[in-house]
């Protein structure tokens, strides 16, 4: 299974296309989509659809899955994370592929054991997890460990454990 993975942020969306065979899990691609601070709100979100559909056109995915919006105080903050998540959202729905979400708190106690783990943790179990040479970038690592808890859910809903949260 390849899954392509994204932690949706205006400026600096992370991305990861994971794949999986047997019970091994390969990073074939990860990094960031960087949006330089001037660039307009309308041009950060065309980037972000183009550079999504070029990784689903390279890679081929069989599906996504990103980091749910979290509770922000700024009803602006939100408004524009969730611009950015619709823009890549819709880079992938174009395409047909399915796509599922997970609550950051679910990603953190899938890939460290901890619901409230910080960044640099969730980074060092994915770079571990994998067996990178390099710590990904936290942006990247936690797009990376949205994927990994995409297989691990994926999983558990073959064997009727847990259902798999779709939009």
């Amino acid at each position: 299974m390849r899954v392509l993975s994204i932690d949706p942020s205006l400026r600096s969306s992370g991305y990861a296309v994971l794949e999986q065979e047997g019970g091994r899990v390969r990073a074939l691609e990860y990094g960031v989509i960087k949006n330089a601070p001037k660039l307009l709100v309308s041009g950060c979100l065309v980037a972000i659809h183009e550079r999504v559909g070029e990784l689903v056109a390279q890679y081929q995915p069989e599906c996504a899955a990103f980091e749910a919006v979290i509770f922000v105080q700024s009803h602006r903050t939100a408004i524009t994370m969730g611009a950015a998540r619709g823009a890549a959202v819709l880079a992938v729905a174009a395409r047909g592929l399915p796509v599922y979400e997970y609550a950051p708190r679910r990603v953190k106690q899938s890939v460290v054991g901890y619901g409230g783990a910080q960044k640099g943790q969730v980074g060092f179990m994915v770079r571990a997890l994998l067996g990178l040479t390099e710590t990904p970038v936290g942006d990247a690592a936690d797009a990376i460990a949205v994927g990994l808890t995409h297989f691990q859910m994926a999983q558990s809903a073959q064997r009727g454990v847990v259902e798999v949260e779709r939009i």
